[in-house]
């Protein structure tokens, strides 16, 4: 579900479920925050790397679990779940490097408003497809994004629920670097091992003194969202569109 991956001091994480375009379940959520809470005290890892396995980064959350939470009264969240996710990625001190070798949806989009650098393979796309699915955005996209790309960039990415290419990402300023699918993770890696030759106190040093400043804000920004999408789940619209998906799962 989640494979690691260590050298030169940089850690792997490659999220293992390709069958599933590496969706988040609440499994993958809770292997994911605890990684990278492993990571956060290791003292031989200076850096983490997260990509995803097969032909996808991320299509966001499992719309199946996503669906059970709302009409199974038996659903289990996980230990750490979603919000632990984004807690764990809020606190991470050390440089977080995205790899999107694929497709990334909903958090596998609005991961990067976490990232320090995010790479691109150029055939990947991105989307945030919160009003298609009749929810609010999530994971302090609603404060990063217009901080990362700019008010209106951000507008369209988490109004439009479009799907965006690797050029317009790279054009945006949501990603870093574009690479041929081929060179994404050793361009990435190479990159990594140059952060991670640096004393890792000094990039925490470096991380904490811009992460620090927004970290309130990225609180704030959460608790908006999740009170959205606590009106907004299970309404009308929202159970409609889980419904449509289903169903084009089924046939």
């Amino acid at each position: 579900m989640l494979l690691i991956e260590d050298a030169n001091r940089v850690r792997t994480l490659t999220l293992n479920r390709p069958e599933a375009l590496n969706a988040f379940n609440e499994a993958l959520y809770d292997a994911t925050a605890e990684a990278l809470l492993t990571a956060a005290e290791d003292p031989h890892v200076a850096v983490v790397v997260l990509t995803g396995a097969g032909r996808g980064f991320s299509a966001g959350t499992d719309l199946a679990e996503m669906q059970a939470r709302i009409t199974d009264p038996g659903f289990t969240p996980g230990k750490h779940g979603f919000p632990g996710l984004i807690d764990a990625l809020s606190a991470f001190p050390k440089p977080l490097i995205c790899a999107v070798n694929g497709i990334g949806v909903g958090i596998g989009a609005t991961i990067l408003g976490y990232a320090d650098l995010a790479f691109m393979s150029a055939t990947a796309r991105l989307k945030c497809p919160f009003t298609s699915l009749g929810v609010a955005p999530e994971a302090a996209s609603s404060y990063l994004l217009p901080q990362l790309i700019g008010r209106q960039n951000a507008a369209w990415l988490l109004m439009s629920s479009e799907w965006i290419d690797a050029q317009e990402a790279l054009r945006m300023g949501l990603a870093w670097r574009i690479c041929a699918p081929q060179d994404l993770l050793a361009e990435t890696r190479r990159h990594a091992e140059v952060l991670a030759s640096r004393p890792i106190s000094s990039l925490m040093a470096v991380k904490h003194t811009m992460a620090e400043p927004i970290r309130p804000e990225i609180a704030a920004a959460t608790a908006r969202e999740n009170a959205h999408f606590a009106k907004l789940m299970g309404t009308q619209d929202n159970a409609t569109a889980l419904a449509s998906f289903a169903d084009r799962k089924q046939n």
